[in-house]
């Protein structure tokens, strides 16, 4: 395929997929994910099974989606310059597709990880200067997820597990994003 084929066909990807912000039906609300529109540098601080913890870096992107009614997102850890495909269980490659339920005012989240072979499906909303998104992991934990500390460069992300039917919850991942790109 030629280089002006190749331009040709992705900017057609993304005219379909794609959208320049958000649709004005909803703007305001759609701006709850829409504020981390851009490219953010991520450094992930992981808890593992055994007590350990491992510090991966990695990139996060957010675009606007579907005519601007969701963002898509994309987290690779480690970073693309330093991701070797080869060793997926070193880091992680995921995307997620958030859409606004104006029925509700929540979004509808589904996170998907092909190299742990795991779709996540979570129900988020603003709650006070957070953003929390709550679910069942594949294998049945309650799980939440959470954006805080929300400033337009920097902000902290959290992972936490319940292994008690969500009475109690334990952090397994948390995450500083700095942000890249200008949104």
């Amino acid at each position: 395929m030629t280089k002006s084929r190749a331009r040709t066909r992705s900017s057609r990807i993304e005219k379909v997929v794609g959208a320049p912000g958000p649709h004005p039906e909803h703007r305001d609300a759609l701006m709850l994910f829409g504020q981390f529109v851009g490219s953010w540098d991520v450094e992930s601080h992981q808890r593992l099974p055994d007590g350990t913890e491992r510090i991966l870096p990695g990139e996060w992107h957010f675009y606007w989606a579907l005519e601007g009614r969701a963002i898509q997102d994309v987290i690779i850890s480690p970073p693309s310059d330093e991701r070797d495909p080869s060793r997926w269980q070193m880091g992680d490659y995921q995307t997620a597709i958030r859409f606004y339920r104006p029925a509700d005012g929540t979004w509808d989240v589904t996170a998907i990880s092909p190299p742990f072979n795991q779709v996540h499906r979570l129900v988020a909303r603003g709650v006070g200067d957070r953003i929390v998104l709550e679910g069942t992991t594949p294998d049945g934990k309650a799980e939440r997820w959470s954006f805080h500390d929300i400033t337009p460069t920097q902000c902290r992300w959290r992972g936490e597990l319940s292994l008690d039917g969500g009475k109690t919850y334990v952090v397994d991942e948390e995450m500083t994003l700095t942000r890249r790109t200008p949104p």
